[in-house]
């Protein structure tokens, strides 16, 4: 029988891989470091429990039998709703080496979300932590589909069947289902920012590439690295992050599935010592505010780099964090659809204000409204190609046929590249504007608003004026939410126009408690465009 490892020259830039036939993906992230003897060094640590290497490849295999025995079989859909936990491990893996096809959703939904998505996924199996019982119970029953299967994970007093009991009886041994690296793996729910999620399905071959084109090849992530996610597994970049870059090479990531507060996430650097961090533009921002206000400074000598992605980080925040912890945050874009990240700022090259250059192995193409390619400097729609994108959106061929045209995939986000090959993000397709016919980038505008000092964040969206034109609107969180009056605004706009066109500067402010977004940590912009 074939040991279904991948092999992967590194002798060339970008890598290049070499799958068997048939393939399983789970075998070169969970079974090869029994192989390579690192069943005793540690894999996870997550509050009070720590996991080897040995146990969570027991324990994938516990759970793939589990779900076989429950009368799964190899296509179906498990859907998780699970917090971020040893047990995401176990079901995520035990479901892909047993052919079952594992759904991640978004644990902080309600319970018309659930339902939709229990319908869309139609699941014969679904697992959720207990915690989430009071939106999940009611969601299987306002679905029309209902699993033919349900399990709990953690305790619980209900009459549901628990995870641990079903694993714990199961077989501590399970022969790869014997798929290949084109067949389909798992799903991913896009965050939903404009709209209903859609649900875009991904391959066995992509973990491993982005794994290894991003993690190693921009990264130099090696086994001795420590890996500490803010973003949560369900999200594309928190899978990544958390998951699949440290199980590439056999390193150790830290799991918490608490809200990463600045209190905790200093505290959990303190306590574990990671050398990478991942983290979103809201959370950095929040860092740097409880950094400055604390008198005794956080011990974050142990890292070595920082990332940021899902949404496209202000200079001035990069600004503050080199000034303040001494080293630079790598910016990138990526997306559910590619899985990880394509762009990226690298160690060292660091450009402020700008998303960075292609991760090898990656190509991109700027186009204008008649889909022709811009010259360097002209802001265009962004397309990329890669070996990492989705396969399609389930059972929705429209938006399919809008996102992945051919072997490209239209990424929704608005760019210009200059003339060094370096990526600048302007902004969200539908988010652009023309103002005067020329076009407005609000993340430009966004980015001049949060260097003021009484800005926390900011979000600008286009509104049409008495007369019919086009207009920026900004739309302000302040520091201090008492100081919100028509002095901050005039001194607000003031600032903008001093710094950019004029034309760009906001004709509205409208001072907010908290900006909507997904749990993800983007910017809802439709929802203020009602406002």
């Amino acid at each position: 029988m074939t040991d279904f490892l991948v092999k992967v020259d590194r002798s060339t830039k970008p890598a290049s891989f070499s799958f068997p036939q048939p393939f399983n993906v789970a075998v070169p992230f969970i079974d090869r470091h029994i192989q390579e003897n690192r069943e005793e060094r540690v894999a996870i640590q997550c509050a009070n429990q720590t996991i080897t290497y040995g146990c969570l490849a027991e324990q994938v295999n516990r759970c793939g039998n589990a779900l076989l025995n429950q009368g799964i079989t190899s296509g179906d859909r498990l859907m998780m709703i699970i917090k971020d936990t040893p047990a995401f491990f176990y079901l995520f893996w035990g479901a892909i080496k047993a052919g079952v096809i594992p759904v991640p959703v978004n644990t902080l939904l309600r319970v018309d979300d659930y339902a939709f998505m229990i319908e869309k996924t139609a699941c014969q199996a679904l697992c959720y932590s207990s915690e989430y019982m009071d939106e999940i119970e009611p969601a299987i029953v306002k679905s029309r589909h209902k699993p033919h299967v349900v399990l709990v994970e953690g305790t619980s007093n209900h009459q549901t069947i628990s995870l641990e009991s079903v694993m714990e009886s199961a077989s501590p041994e399970l022969l790869p289902f014997p798929a290949t690296e084109q067949d389909d793996c798992f799903w991913l729910f896009s965050s939903g920012s404009t709209g209903k999620p859609k649900a875009a399905v991904h391959r066995h071959r992509d973990m491993v590439v982005t794994s290894e084109l991003y993690g190693v090849g921009c990264l130099n992530i090696t086994e001795n690295d420590i890996f500490y996610s803010a973003a949560k597994l369900f999200f594309a970049y928190g899978l990544g992050n958390a998951m699949t870059l440290p199980l590439w090479i056999g390193a150790r990531l830290i799991l918490d599935w608490r809200k990463p507060t600045p209190d905790i996430t200093f505290d959990n650097i303190a306590r574990y010592r990671p050398s990478l961090y991942f983290g979103v533009p809201t959370l950095y921002s929040a860092l740097l505010n409880s950094y400055d206000e604390l008198d005794s400074k956080p011990n974050l000598s142990s890292l070595r780099a920082c990332v940021s992605a899902g949404e496209a980080l202000p200079a001035d925040i990069l600004r503050r964090w080199r000034e303040r912890i001494g080293i630079d945050i790598l910016d990138g874009i990526g997306s559910t659809e590619a899985l990880h990240i394509f762009i990226t700022n690298l160690p060292d090259k660091v450009v402020p204000g700008a998303s960075g250059r292609l991760v090898p192995g990656y190509q991109a193409r700027i186009l204008d409204e008649n889909d022709n390619l811009v010259m360097p400097g002209t802001i265009g729609k962004l397309l990329v190609k890669g070996p990492s994108t989705a396969r399609y959106y389930w059972q929705d061929p429209e938006r399919t046929a809008e996102t992945m045209k051919g072997e490209w995939l239209e990424t929704g986000d608005t760019y210009l590249q200059n003339k060094d090959g370096v990526f600048v993000y302007c902004g969200r397709n539908d988010d652009m504007m023309k103002v005067g016919g020329i076009w407005c980038s609000p993340f430009e505008i966004e980015a001049k608003l949060v260097e003021h000092p009484a800005v926390l964040e900011a979000a600008v969206v286009a509104k049409t004026d008495p007369a019919g034109l086009v207009k920026p609107a900004a739309f302000i969180v302040l520091k201090d939410p008492k100081a919100g009056n028509n002095t901050i605004k005039n001194e607000l706009i003031l600032y903008v126009k001093s710094a950019l066109a004029r034309y760009k500067f906001p004709r509205w402010i409208t001072f907010v408690d908290a900006l909507p977004k997904t749990a993800t940590g983007k910017i809802q912009r439709f929802k203020l465009r009602t406002k």
